[in-house]
């Protein structure tokens, strides 16, 4: 069955949602409720039969959120705490760069959601994926330096911190929603 392309993005939805609480200097209701949402996702993923590799995205949440909330309670004024949505990112690139490095694309269950079986296994579809994945890896490394040292110089700029993380999910989803339609109008070799 297909799934619809915003589906996959609704695996974002943790980190979007302690992106956005601990922005507020309240770290620990971000941890709290970034990990309830991953583990409900994962809850209602696996109910609907989905397996682990269309999870990535949210199985990953579910772990980070789990350290992050028993770190943010068990000290909740830890050096860390500034730079909680430079963590975020410095993980979600681990996580892009480690599905790339074990050849299996974080996007690549997704999108077999959205394609017809007889596409999954041929190289386009693998190379889509990867750069797909490439792209979200890079956003995601760019974001955390860039959040990095805007959080060390600036730690009140929560404006500029803003648009960052915005921005690490905005550009990387366009790209993801127009790659394939461009790479279907070039014919395969």
């Amino acid at each position: 069955m297909k799934g619809h392309p915003m589906r996959g993005l609704l695996g974002f939805l943790p980190w979007i949602a302690y992106a956005v609480i601990a922005t507020g200097d309240e770290w620990r209701w971000g941890t709290i409720t970034g990990l309830t949402l991953a583990l409900v996702l994962v809850a209602l993923d696996r109910r609907a039969g989905k397996g682990w590799d269309e999870m990535v995205i949210e199985s990953s949440a579910a772990i980070f959120f789990a350290c992050l909330t028993a770190l943010s309670l068990a000290d909740p004024h830890s050096p860390l705490t500034p730079y909680g949505p430079a963590l975020v990112n410095v993980w979600l690139a681990g996580t892009a760069w480690g599905s790339l490095a074990l050849r299996r694309p974080f996007t690549l269950g997704i999108a077999r959601s959205m394609a017809p079986k007889e596409v999954w296994e041929t190289p386009r579809f693998y190379s889509v994926n990867a750069v797909i994945t490439t792209v979200w890896a890079a956003a995601f490394t760019i974001a955390a330096l860039a959040l990095t040292l805007v959080l060390y110089v600036s730690p009140h700029a929560t404006t500029l911190v803003i648009a960052i993380k915005v921005l690490s999910f905005v550009l990387p989803s366009i790209f993801t929603a127009w790659y394939p339609k461009r790479v279907r109008q070039v014919p395969a070799n």
